[in-house]
């Protein structure tokens, strides 16, 4: 399901209201993922990773994961993360800060994440210094699949947009994908994801 619609119908939205995903969409098959659903672990994976894992080719995150022999990391297990893993990472000082950051965040919190509105997420996540628009919106949209995200700060996303919609790159360009976007209705997030799909299937073109 995308937002209260079936898939189907949230293509055929998109196609009728947008040119470029109607060929998109006519050319690849809708983009899967298996998410996780686990906020925590993938957060780490995405400050580790400086990617979320799920777009990630370096794989850091899961090699470290099994060099700890850990599938899932927690709260619970994250000291045999730290101990077995995490210390011979590598990482800078303040990433380091903003791990520690959300490790506290997370003890000290029990918040039910799939209860929350998208709006209450982006305002407890930005409590953590270290984490910024662009990591909450890769959460939104990989990790709890909402259906209306659009991450506009996306370096990925900006350059497709700006080769498949003609964009100038130069004036408000954040502004012009924001515009775009409006015509996608509550699709957002799907619209994002073929967006996504088509430039890796495409990226010896761009």
């Amino acid at each position: 399901m995308i937002g209260n619609l079936p898939q189907n119908e949230s293509q055929i939205f998109l196609s009728q209201t947008d040119p470029v995903l109607a060929k998109i969409i006519d050319c690849l098959p809708v983009p899967h993922f298996e998410s996780t659903h686990d906020l925590f672990h993938d957060l780490m994976s995405s400050l580790i990773e400086q990617q979320i894992h799920y777009r990630s080719t370096k794989k850091t995150f899961e090699k470290l994961l099994l060099q700890a022999q850990i599938d899932r990391l927690s709260t619970l297990n994250f000291h045999i993360f730290e101990k077995n893993a995490l210390i011979n990472a590598k990482l800078s000082i303040q990433k380091m800060e903003t791990i520690t950051a959300v490790l506290l965040f997370w003890e000290e919190n029990k918040i039910n994440w799939q209860q929350c509105t998208d709006a209450e997420i982006k305002e407890h996540l930005s409590t953590i210094k270290g984490i910024g628009s662009w990591t909450i919106d890769m959460l939104l949209l990989f990790t709890l699949e909402r259906p209306n995200v659009f991450p506009a700060d996306d370096f990925h996303l900006k350059q497709v947009m700006t080769e498949l919609y003609n964009l100038n790159p130069n004036i408000k360009l954040k502004s012009q994908m924001i515009a775009i976007s409006d015509t996608w209705g509550e699709h957002k997030s799907l619209a994002v994801r073929y967006l996504l799909e088509w430039k890796k299937a495409n990226k010896k073109q761009i």
